[in-house]
């Protein structure tokens, strides 16, 4: 009988062949809209070879509610308690934002004492934001005591934000030129003490996870986003600074006065999982102490533009005792702040990234036609690029690390 000789590499194709077969075509998997690991209604359709991802096309629009065509039919001050709703988890900072453009618009410049509280409001809103995806993203990736650390220090700013709006969520508090109402008596101190006791539990959370060898294992090397892609694809904020790329609006581009606080902007090296989750703990510890300087020389006087008498409605209490301010108050609330026609974009350093209002403006009360630029749709359309490579198991922790809200994305 005759033996057929068989070499080692004519074994290995055979192999690679039967291996090939039996593999079979790719996977196509849905996570999303309704899965808890896509913080809110996000589709992701995933391309799976095994376990790796060799595609991923991100799908929204699951939640658009029209913001833009809304703003574009009520006056400039309506239109505020909607900005709660685009980046609910610091939304406080949206109205500042808005306000600020609007104000633009009008060139209109607001009091010193106005600029400090909004500063102060902005960076409880950005530790809010942090907070709440330092903690979520603990879970994402295993890690469910760091969840428990964010969310009691961030009940603590709800309180604040309770005595100073009257709403602990969306507070709709800035109006076009100027705020709501003045801060309360005491409230001050009230930020103070929580501040001071939010600086050792914001290292403790860095102690519990940033050297966690699981933590560090899943987060490290993953999700690497280089800086010329970060650049290529417009992302801002934490993710683009964890990239490498030092652009900060409020150092770059200051408002609100960010020019006389002494504060540093954290770089990433990596642009990976690992340095988005550093960039943020270091974000909070400056936003505490700008807020530190903030309330140290908290200028007097009012807080609101009082020239600006055909945009800020006049305090309740002149409004109940003057004809002159009554009708002012019934001209702003039925008619809007009027505005001169123009058109203005203005964006600013929200936690999440570059939050931008472009608004056209024939004169009136009412915007004439608006656009958000909002920072999580701009962060979101990285992700085709940087998932493939990765295994399932990855996706969580990438998404995580991107710190998104569906709110704006759909706006």
């Amino acid at each position: 009988m005759a033996v057929k000789e068989v070499s080692i590499g004519d074994i290995g194709a055979r192999a690679a062949q039967a291996d090939e077969e039996f593999r079979g075509d790719k996977m196509l998997i849905n996570m999303g809209p309704s899965h808890p690991a896509t913080h809110g209604v996000l589709r992701l359709k995933v391309e799976l070879d095994g376990e790796t991802v060799t595609k991923c096309d991100p799908v929204i629009g699951y939640l658009h509610r029209g913001d833009e065509k809304i703003a574009e039919n009520m006056t400039y001050n309506q239109f505020v308690p909607y900005t709660d709703r685009l980046d609910y988890i610091g939304p406080i900072h949206n109205n500042v934002t808005f306000a600020l453009a609007v104000e633009r618009l009008a060139n209109l410049d607001v009091p010193p004492r106005c600029k400090a509280i909004r500063v102060i409001c902005c960076e409880l809103a950005r530790l809010q934001s942090h907070l709440l995806g330092c903690g979520v993203y603990g879970m994402d990736t295993g890690a469910l005591t760091v969840f428990m650390y964010s969310f009691t220090q961030r009940e603590k700013l709800y309180t604040l934000m309770e005595q100073l709006t009257g709403a602990r969520f969306t507070t709709s508090y800035t109006r076009i030129g100027g705020l709501m109402r003045d801060i309360p008596d005491g409230w001050l101190g009230n930020v103070r003490k929580v501040i001071d006791e939010m600086e050792p539990a914001i290292d403790e959370i860095d102690k519990l996870l940033s050297r966690n060898r699981i933590f560090y294992d899943r987060t490290v090397g993953v999700g690497v986003v280089s800086k010329e892609d970060a650049v290529a694809y417009g992302l801002t904020g934490p993710n683009l600074r964890a990239s490498g790329v030092p652009l900060d609006l409020r150092k770059d581009k200051p408002y609100l006065g960010y020019d006389q606080y002494e504060f540093d902007v954290p770089i990433g090296t990596s642009g990976d999982c690992y340095d988005r989750w550093l960039v943020r703990l270091e974000e909070m510890r400056q936003s505490i102490g700008i807020i530190r300087q903030a309330i140290d020389k908290m200028p007097d006087g009012p807080y609101y533009a009082e020239e600006a008498k055909k945009i800020f409605a006049p305090p309740k209490s002149k409004v109940l005792t003057s004809m002159e301010e009554l009708i002012q108050n019934f001209m702003i609330v039925t008619e809007g702040p009027q505005m001169p026609a123009g058109e203005v974009y203005f964006e600013a350093e929200n936690p999440k990234g570059a939050l931008g209002f472009y608004i056209v403006s024939k004169g009136g009360g009412v915007p004439y036609r608006m656009k958000i630029r909002s920072p999580s749709f701009c962060n979101l359309s990285i992700l085709p690029k940087m998932m493939p490579g990765h295994m399932v198991a990855d996706v969580p922790v990438i998404l995580g690390s991107l710190d998104f809200v569906l709110g704006e994305c759909d706006r």
